[in-house]
Parts: structure tokens; C-alpha cells; sequence
């Protein structure tokens, strides 16, 4: 009992120091009170019934049918303990189904706060609210009493039978007056609830599986309805015959009445609906179900909130001679740092030591550069994941090795010389222009995604001596100690906080450290989804809240959703399936409280704070009516949207897992009319992620700044692509704005023309390596992997460019852990190709750099042509150039640490040569590797065709 009190109470203090005790109470109160009133009416109902049948039994005694029973024994056995037996049995009972009972809070507040939609469903004319909250609480009352009515039927003829009410005896049951009525009354009940979950049941109908679609079908309409409505009424009328039976004795009317239920039940509720289907819908199915169907559209599109995409239809087929591509920052400024592989170069060069880390995936967020321009921008923040494994003790665990500390970001756009990120903001103590612009103050981390969050640290105890672990101090050797002072956490300075936190981790140090003394707090809960979660927890989460600098401090930001799997005619989906793909962590901190949805919104932001952990939550969609219902429910926890500060406002974002979950409605919901929608020839795919290299893992969205069609200037937008269902060529590109202003939320899908084939991203991804195959295998030498990252896919100049960067991996001397580098740009446009160091000469390679080759002086026939005549010449001082370049590249790789620039630098002289060795042929010969691009710029190979290169020449190894 002292156990279940230390958790209930330090749940309160959590809720109390996170200022959200109206929550704790809204919830407990609401439980308790359930719990007594299903407690109390199945014990009243079941426990009623059981006294009634024992005060109803026969005054002749047991034997009153002639003869002992085995009923007899047991009777024997129980009845100088059946007070004792009856208590417990009822207690057992109440727990059980007030615990039940108690478990459907959110039923029950739901229904008591129930918010009009304004909408009504196209079948029964009843605001969608009805069955978003109404018809749930029916159907929970209705369980309960079914459940009650039975064990009171079932317990009330055990207590006959004990009692001599009846007799099983040959020939039949011989039963006693009161019995038969007392159990011919139970059984009417039992059959009038029958029918009113009948009539119940036809509400229900609305989210019927048996159609083409979700919704009531045809089928359901013209046969299951009326059928339900008819068993309603048969079950009516065999009620009356059970209840006559309680007056007239004999079992012929109760027999009579159960009869005609369970035929009716086969015929009119199982065969006739079968016939039905079987003979005029499935011969005629796009016909009958063509007006279902289309209700199934117009709902679906609806509940997820995709009714108003606008569709464009979109030729991509720009001519790239006509572009301007260093006028227009749209494509010049696309992101190139892919989040998923850059985490490791964070961790090489930002972990500092080995116990801190960064989360993956990064974040992609926007921050201003010096001229104030914003700029899609990649950011983590160091964890702590906990004390090195030699000083893994209880003292370090949990008092001195207490924090991260550090922002790191860098611009999403560019690298430094050695092709590693740029970092704006960095080091220990954290450091950089972003930090400066930003005025971060502080970038202390209690409160985060690493594992080490799921840890309770006791922190701001230790008076004037510090003790926690700020960060190493440089050289190596010392270190930089704190005292948290944060308002955030619950005291144990008292013995009584001590002790109940104690029993609630088991953990004896609590009482006797003498660390811990009476300014100490003790922070759990300390991951923001989980604590999201606890103070909303009838909130779906994003399993991916990201780190953003507001108001000088870092704080996390997570969008929260209201979902329901109620929404009449919408189409039930997987929310685990819907939003699966190459970045999804599987390991989510808080489980969804329902998997299984047809509506979704988007209707919470909420914020964390990195160093104290208050939790804030904003009303973003404050028209959504399941939001609305929350509000009512517990009043003045979720703020207004008009709290929320203007820089905060700056760094949301459209949410990943909405927009995963619309990408894949889309994929077939697009299609607004029914017939070819029944056909499905038109339908999308999302496709697989080409740079994975895995099969079956759909393409993530990618966050970049995007200028759709009709727009005047780039915006941050959350975008993706769809594939045919059948064939791997590009039929659409989705984006959606994804900065707070009038256009948030606006999704926008590029439709292209089914009867041009424009290439899909497993095409592009294709044709680069195949095109760039021999330099792209010179990167993958020796040790060396090569990796690439995220393909990106933009409109630009009516067409589409695909943004591919290659960074090279190469497991570097003293153990230390390989981690990627940019080393190359892959650009397509239409038919043309290009491959650079920078995105700028990738795009020049394609796109041309505005100005035009000179003339070539023309030979008259027979003449020796100037290039011929020096190709000797030229041939060896190429080789000679390979050669060199090969060497101080192998020699930067084999220098501890590896020289990076160095290396950088060797591979372009040595990409130089191989291109002057091919330009250098006096007899052109086929070359085993394709030209880069269509715009005429030589193709650097691994070996020149038709020249002899010395042994020292590279070999291309396969590409990884």
C-alpha cells in the first residue's frame, strides 16, 4: 500500500512542479469517480440478483423435487461461509469492472464535452459529433450492462440451483415459480438490450468494411440497415414473450421468443445482406457502389485534411539554355547537407567527448544569415548519454553527470574546404555566429532525446560546492563544474520526499547520500515526448521534436495531433504503417494511444524547455472540434495561439507525420471522381528511397526551400514525390508550405502529363551512377565508401532538378569512427547531367554558366591539326600529372589524422589530369564511362581509353 501512495503522490508532485495539476486532478478525479459508479452498479446489479435469487428459494427446502443432488454437497460446503464467500466475490467483481470502467475517461469526458462539428453525415443527417463522441459512449454503456445482465443471469442460477430452485432432472429442467421468473425477467433484459444495440448498430454502419471502401456500402444501405432495423423490432417482441413468461408458466413462450431471434439473426441479419451482395452488387459493383464511394472520397479528403490540395498540371519539360541559374536563389541555395548522414561528422567533430552525442536524424530548422536572409539551417544539440563505463557509479549517474550542453548548426547549404560542415555554432562553451545573432544564453541540456533522459538526475543540492559536469575544459585535463538553478524539477529536501521517492525507484542512496540535502531536486521524465505525453495525455505525438534557440534558450518544439478512428465514411488506416520510412525511428518514446485512424489534425504545438522543462502547449488548428472538446475538459491548459511569441512562431514547421500520413491518403485520394477511382488506374505510389538501398522503405520527406509554380519567392516547405503504381517514372511532386503566414498548410501536388515519361527518383539515382561511375569509384578507393545522400527533387525553370550530394566515408587511424564527407554534387535536369565539387559547377555543367565557347579554327583537308601535333607532348605531362596527384592523395590518407585538405585537394588535380588525359587522345576510342552531361563537358575516367597509364594510375574498385 506504501508503494502504490509513493507513486499516486509523487505523480502529483511531478504534475505540481510542472504547474499542470488540473490535469492530474481532472484525470484521477474522473477515474475514481468511474471506477465508483461501475463499481457500484455491477456489484448492485450482479450482487442484487444473487440475493434475490437466495431469498427466492423454494420454503420446502433443497430436496422439495424428491431425492439429493450433488447441488446438495456444495450447498453444504458453502452456506456456513457464504456471507464471507458473497463479500469477497462482490469485491473481486467491483474492482474488476469499476477498474474497467475507469479505464474509458476519455470516453466519458469526451461525451460530457462533446463539440458540434457544424457537419452532418450524408446517410442519417446527424452531426459528425454523434459518432465522433456520442455513439462510443453508447456502445461502452451497452458492454457494461450486457456484461452485468450476464453474470447476473449466470450467478442467479448457480444460487437457484444450490437452493433447490431447479433441478436438473430427467426428463428436463424442473424449476420453481420464482425461479423461472426471476431468470425469465434476466433473460427479457438481456434480449431488450439486444434490441437496442440493433437499433444502436445501424449508427455503426457508417464505418463498415464490407464496401469497395470504408463506409456503408450498398449492401449496407439497402440491406444490413433495414435488416437491423427489423431484428430491433423482432428482439422487442421476444422480449415481451421472456417477460411473459415471469406470469405463465411453462418454457414454451421463452423457447418461443429465442427461437425467432436466433433464426431472424441468421436469415434477415446473415443470409438475406449475403444474397444481396453476392447477386446484385458484386455483378454491378462500380455501379451500386459509385455513390459510396464518392461519400468515402468526399469524407476521407476531409478528415485528413486534404480536401483543399490543389492539383497543377505540369509539363517539366524546361529548357535549361534559358535559365539564369545564378539569379535565382531557389535552386542555387538547396540544402546539401543530408540529416541522416551528417550526424556522424557532427559526432566526430562536435561530440567532444565520448560520453555526449547527438540524436539521429538532425533537424533541419531556418535561421538568419548575416544579411538577416533566413536559411534552411541543420541543427542537434549535445547530449549526454552518461558517465564514461569505468565511472558508471550511482554518484556520477545521477548527480554529477547531469546535462549535455551545446547547439550545434550549420548551414544546410554549404561546407568548408575539407567538405565538412560549416558550423555557425559549435564547441564548448558553445561558440559561433549563429550564437551571436541568436543571443543564446543557455545551452545547458537537462531535458532531451538521449537514452540518458530516461534517467532521474538529483541536481541543485550541493550548496556553493558544484559538483555537476558542465563540460571539459580545454587541454583535456579539467573540467567546468555547476549547480543547476533552474525553476524545474520537484524538491527532496524533506525526509518525506526522500523516502517516497526512494521506495519509488528503489533506491536507498536517496535517504543516505549526503549530497542530497534540502536545496536538492530531483528531474525524471526528462525526455520532452514523454513529458508531452504525461501532461497531455490525450494527444497523439510526432516521434521527431527538434531543438531551436528561442528567447536565448534552447527549447524543443513538437507538434501533437488530435486523431480518432471515428469519422463516418473516412478510411481507417495504420498511423505506424502510414508514416514508416528511412528515418523513422522505431524505438518511439511514447506510444501512440491508437494505431488505427481516419482523422487526423494537426491541432497542438508544444515546446519544451531544454534547461528547466516547462512544458508549454499552443492551440494551433483552434477550429478543430476534438481540440475544442479537450479545451472544455480541462480549461486553461492548452494557451491560445495568440500567447505564443513571435520568434517561436518563427521556427515551426508543417509536421512530418501529418504530412506522411496526407502523402499516402493522396496517393489514391487525388482522384475526386468515383468511377476512376474504382478503376485505380491513376493511383501513386510513394517510392522507395533510391539512395537506401534498401527495398521497401518508402523516400522520406525532405524539409528544403522550394518556389512552386505560381509563387514569387522560395518557401520552406516539407516536400516528396509519387511513382506510378506500376512503372518507376515520376507521376507527381507534392510540397506543402510549411512556414507559418497565410499559405501554411497549402499543399500543392505538380501532376505530370501521363503520356510523357519524365524519370522517377530510382531512375535518376540510376542514371547517375551509371554516368559518373568511374569518379564516383576513384572517391571509393582503398578504404574509402561512398555514400550519398538525400536525392532531392525540385520545380525549377518548368522543369525538375534532382540535387543528389556524394559524400565519401573513410574509417581514419586510432580507431576513430568513419564518418562522411562531401566530396561531390550530382545535379540533373531532363536529359542533362552534371557532377562537381561545388552545387554551383554541377549547375553550370547543366545549366551553362552564361557565356559561350569560342569559335574553333577550321583545317583544310589533309593539314595537320595544332592539337595533333602536340598530343604526344601533352599525353606524357598528363600521365605525369595522374600520377602525382595519385600520390599525395594516398600520402594525405596515410598521414595520422588523415589530411582532409590535402586529400581534397589531390583529388581535384588528380580529376584535372584524368580530363586532360582524355582530351589528350589523337585517336578517339569508345570510353568506358559516359560523358557527365549533354552540355558538352569532358567525363573524368578511371582509365583513359586507348592510352597506357603507368601502374601508379588508380583502379577504380567497385562502388559500395
Amino acid at each position: 500500500m506504501f508503494f502504490l501512495f509513493a507513486g499516486i503522490f509523487t505523480d502529483y508532485l511531478w504534475y505540481e512542479s510542472v504547474n499542470y495539476t488540473a490535469v492530474f486532478s481532472g484525470v484521477v478525479v474522473t477515474q475514481i469517480l468511474l471506477f465508483a459508479v461501475g463499481a457500484l452498479l455491477m456489484v448492485g446489479i450482479v450482487g442484487g440478483n444473487m440475493l434475490m435469487a437466495y431469498r427466492m428459494r423454494p420454503m420446502f427446502g433443497p430436496g422439495m423435487f424428491g431425492g439429493a443432488s450433488g447441488a446438495d454437497r456444495y450447498r453444504m460446503a458453502l452456506d456456513p461461509h457464504r456471507k464471507l464467500i458473497f463479500l469477497i466475490g462482490v469485491a473481486v467483481l467491483g474492482l474488476f469492472s469499476g477498474s474497467s470502467f475507469s479505464g474509458q475517461w476519455k470516453t466519458w469526458l469526451e461525451f460530457i464535452n462533446a463539440t458540434p462539428f457544424g457537419e452532418t453525415d450524408p446517410q442519417f443527417k446527424m452531426d459528425i459529433s454523434f459518432f465522433m463522441f456520442t455513439y462510443p459512449f453508447i456502445r461502452m454503456v451497452l458492454n457494461f450492462l450486457f456484461v452485468a445482465v450476464v453474470l447476473s443471469a449466470l450467478l442467479a442460477a448457480i444460487v437457484h440451483y444450490l437452493y433447490g430452485g431447479f433441478r436438473l432432472q430427467s426428463p428436463g429442467v424442473h424449476a420453481s415459480r420464482g425461479a423461472r421468473a426471476h431468470l425469465s425477467v434476466l433473460l427479457g433484459i438481456f434480449v431488450l438490450l439486444k434490441a437496442i444495440a440493433y437499433w444502436v448498430d445501424r449508427y455503426g454502419l457508417v464505418f463498415s468494411d464490407r464496401g469497395f471502401r470504408h463506409g456503408a456500402s450498398y449492401t449496407d444501405v439497402n440491406a444490413v440497415l433495414p435488416a437491423k432495423s427489423i431484428l430491433a423490432i423482432i428482439a422487442l417482441i421476444c422480449a415481451v414473450l421472456f417477460f411473459a413468461g415471469v406470469v405463465r408458466s411453462g418454457g414454451m413462450l421463452p423457447g418461443v421468443g429465442f427461437g425467432l431471434l436466433v433464426l431472424s439473426a441468421i436469415l434477415i441479419g446473415g443470409v438475406y445482406p449475403a444474397l444481396v451482395e453476392q447477386f446484385q452488387v458484386k455483378p454491378n459493383q462500380q455501379g451500386k457502389e459509385q455513390e459510396y464511394i464518392k461519400r468515402n472520397i468526399d469524407a476521407t479528403r476531409k478528415a485528413y485534411g486534404v480536401n483543399d490540395a490543389e492539383v497543377i498540371d505540369y509539363t517539366a519539360q524546361g529548357d535549361p539554355t534559358k535559365v539564369n541559374v545564378t539569379a535565382d536563389s531557389s535552386i542555387s541555395g538547396v540544402r546539401l547537407l543530408d540529416p541522416s548522414l551528417v550526424a556522424k561528422t557532427y559526432q566526430q567533430k562536435q561530440r567532444i567527448r565520448g560520453y555526449y552525442d547527438f540524436h539521429e536524424p538532425l533537424d533541419v530548422d531556418r535561421y538568419p544569415d548575416a544579411n538577416g536572409t533566413m536559411r534552411d539551417t541543420v541543427v542537434a544539440v549535445r547530449e549526454l548519454t552518461g558517465p564514461p563505463a569505468e565511472q558508471n557509479n550511482w554518484i556520477n549517474r545521477h548527480l554529477v553527470y547531469t546535462h549535455g550542453n551545446g547547439f550545434v548548426a550549420a548551414p544546410g547549404n554549404e561546407v568548408d574546404s575539407e567538405g565538412l560542415p560549416n558550423f555557425d555554432a559549435k564547441d564548448m562553451p558553445v561558440t559561433g555566429a549563429l550564437v551571436d545573432r541568436t543571443k543564446l544564453k543557455e545551452s545547458r541540456i537537462y531535458f532531451g532525446e538521449a537514452p540518458g533522459s530516461t534517467e532521474y538526475v538529483v541536481v541543485g543540492g550541493t550548496g556553493q560546492q558544484k559538483q555537476e559536469l558542465d563540460y571539459p575544459e580545454s587541454g583535456g585535463t579539467g573540467q567546468k563544474n555547476t549547480t543547476y538553478d533552474g525553476k524545474g524539477g520537484v524538491p527532496v529536501g524533506s525526509f518525506l520526499n526522500r523516502m517516497l521517492y526512494a521506495a519509488k525507484y528503489g533506491e536507498i542512496n536517496l535517504l543516505l547520500s549526503g549530497d542530497v540535502n534540502a536545496n536538492s531536486k530531483i528531474l525524471y521524465e526528462r525526455n520532452p515526448q514523454a513529458r508531452i505525453a504525461k501532461v497531455a495525455p490525450f494527444l497523439s505525438l510526432d516521434d521527431n521534436p527538434y531543438p531551436a534557440i528561442v528567447g536565448g534558450r534552447v527549447v524543443w518544439i513538437a507538434d501533437a495531433y488530435t486523431t480518432s478512428n471515428a469519422y463516418p465514411y473516412s478510411q481507417s488506416k495504420s498511423l505506424e504503417a502510414m508514416t514508416r520510412d528511412t528515418i523513422t525511428d522505431p524505438r518511439l518514446v511514447v506510444p501512440q494511444p491508437r494505431d488505427q485512424i481516419n482523422y487526423m489534425r494537426n491541432s497542438v504545438k508544444a515546446m519544451v524547455d531544454a534547461y528547466d522543462g516547462t512544458v508549454s502547449l499552443y492551440a494551433w488548428d483552434e477550429k478543430d472540434p476534438i481540440l475544442q472538446t479537450w479545451r472544455k475538459a480541462f480549461p486553461g491548459v492548452i494557451k491560445p495561439q495568440t500567447e505564443m511569441s513571435t520568434e517561436l512562431r518563427q521556427h515551426l514547421r508543417y509536421p512530418e507525420a501529418l504530412f506522411k500520413v496526407q502523402r499516402d491518403v493522396l496517393s489514391q485520394y487525388h482522384i475526386a471522381d468515383p468511377n476512376a477511382f474504382y478503376s485505380g488506374q491513376d493511383f501513386w505510389n510513394v517510392p522507395n528511397d533510391p539512395s537506401s538501398g534498401e527495398r521497401d522503405i518508402k523516400q522520406p520527406p525532405y524539409y528544403l526551400s522550394v518556389k512552386m509554380p505560381k509563387t514569387d519567392a522560395p518557401s520552406f516547405s516539407l516536400t516528396t514525390t509519387f511513382v506510378p503504381r506500376q512503372g518507376p517514372n515520376l507521376a507527381a511532386f507534392m510540397a506543402v508550405d510549411a512556414t507559418p503566414g497565410d499559405d501554411y498548410g497549402k499543399l500543392r501536388i505538380l501532376r505530370m502529363p501521363s503520356n510523357t515519361t519524365i524519370p522517377g527518383p530510382g531512375q535518376v539515382q540510376n542514371n547517375f551512377q551509371n554516368k559518373f561511375s568511374g569518379e564516383l569509384n576513384l572517391l571509393g578507393l582503398g578504404q574509402a565508401k561512398v555514400r550519398y545522400g538525400n536525392l532531392l527533387t525540385l520545380p525549377f525553370a518548368d522543369g525538375l532538378v534532382y540535387v543528389e550530394p556524394v559524400y565519401v566515408e573513410i574509417a581514419a587511424a586510432s580507431g576513430q569512427e568513419p564518418y562522411p564527407i562531401l566530396r561531390r554534387v550530382l545535379v540533373a535536369y531532363g536529359s542533362k547531367v552534371g557532377s562537381a565539387d561545388t552545387l554551383k559547377g554541377a549547375l553550370e555543367q547543366v545549366f551553362g554558366n552564361g557565356t559561350q565557347a569560342a569559335p574553333q579554327q577550321e583545317t583544310q583537308p589533309g593539314e595537320a591539326k595544332p592539337e595533333e601535333a602536340q598530343s604526344t607532348t601533352a599525353l606524357a605531362q598528363a600521365i605525369d600529372e595522374a600520377q602525382k596527384a595519385y600520390d599525395k592523395a594516398q600520402a594525405a590518407l596515410r598521414a595520422n589524422p588523415p589530411n582532409w585538405t590535402d586529400y581534397g585537394n589531390a583529388q581535384k588535380e588528380l580529376q584535372a589530369a584524368l580530363s586532360k588525359l582524355k582530351g589528350t587522345e589523337a585517336t578517339p576510342s569508345p570510353a568506358p564511362t559516359p560523358s557527365p552531361s549533354s552540355s558538352g563537358s569532358p567525363a573524368p575516367s578511371a582509365t583513359p581509353s586507348a592510352t597506357p597509364v603507368p601502374s601508379a594510375t588508380p583502379t577504380p574498385t567497385p562502388n559500395p
